[in-house]
């Protein structure tokens, strides 16, 4: 009898630490370095895409070198080149920067068609109301618009805003696919894009990237509110020199949105 009652305990202290342990990583959003660090050049890669898997199956970012726009969309991760091109990526490549996490809806709901990004903007805000929360986004439709992609750098690496003068536009007109991205708040300045930040892939895979301008015609919208956020610091002399603690909130609009 009490080795049963041993059993029984043991039993029941394994299943309440499953529970704390799932409370605490649902909802949990995973990044890599931050948006400062990556306007100021800190483009070495900090983890490669295995481990990277390992934290989330949707998300966006970059990779080492700046070398296009990443988008995790149902455990695969594609890169967008500067050439156009999506390409899945290889578990040996690494991201100076990334966000990702595993999806799973907590709201669904239709858009009407919209023709521009700040139309977009505007329905989005309609569906998601508490602006004090991070929230992963899924939308799911007919995509119009440009989308861009920066060329790798290498050593001594530009800063972001330089980097953008070369990157390439792409235009994108009624094409099936999905939208990936996130809403953080004004708090995240620094740390992460606030406002939209949002990348677009083709359900064909041959289109894609950084969203610049344009909306989406017969969109599903899926969202997940985030109540964990964690986030891992570069450990390079990069990363110690950067220059973090001023508000570079002009240079990243200009960044984000730039033709």
């Amino acid at each position: 009898m009490k080795s049963l009652n041993r059993i029984l305990v043991l039993f029941i202290g394994l299943l309440f630490f499953n529970t704390v342990v799932s409370a605490q990583t649902s909802n949990s959003l995973y990044q890599v370095s931050t948006i400062n660090a990556v306007l100021q050049g800190v483009y070495d890669g900090q983890m490669n895409m295995k481990e990277l898997k390992q934290h989330g199956n949707f998300g966006i970012g970059t990779f080492e070198g700046l070398d296009g726009e990443m988008i995790a969309l149902d455990g695969q991760f594609y890169q967008v080149k500067s050439t156009g091109n999506v390409v899945l990526v290889s578990d040996q490549v690494k991201t100076p920067f990334a966000d990702v996490m595993d999806f799973k809806s907590e709201k669904t709901a239709e858009i009407p068609d919209v023709l521009t990004f700040n139309e977009l903007e505007k329905a989005l805000d309609g569906i998601i109301q508490d602006k004090n929360y991070i929230y992963a986004i899924r939308i799911d439709g007919v995509f119009s618009g440009t989308t861009r992609s920066i060329p790798g750098k290498t050593k001594p690496y530009p800063s972001l805003t330089d980097a953008a003068k070369t990157q390439s536009v792409f235009d994108i007109q009624n094409t099936k696919g999905t939208i990936v991205g996130f809403l953080c708040p004004q708090y995240i300045n620094g740390i992460n894009v606030t406002g939209y930040h949002l990348h677009f892939i083709s359900d064909d895979r041959k289109s894609g990237g950084h969203i610049l301008s344009g909306g989406i015609k017969s969109g599903v919208v899926k969202i997940e509110r985030i109540t964990d956020f964690r986030m891992i610091l570069p450990n390079s002399d990069a990363f110690q020199q950067a220059v973090l603690n001023k508000d570079y909130s002009k240079e990243l609009n200009g960044v984000e949105k730039s033709k």
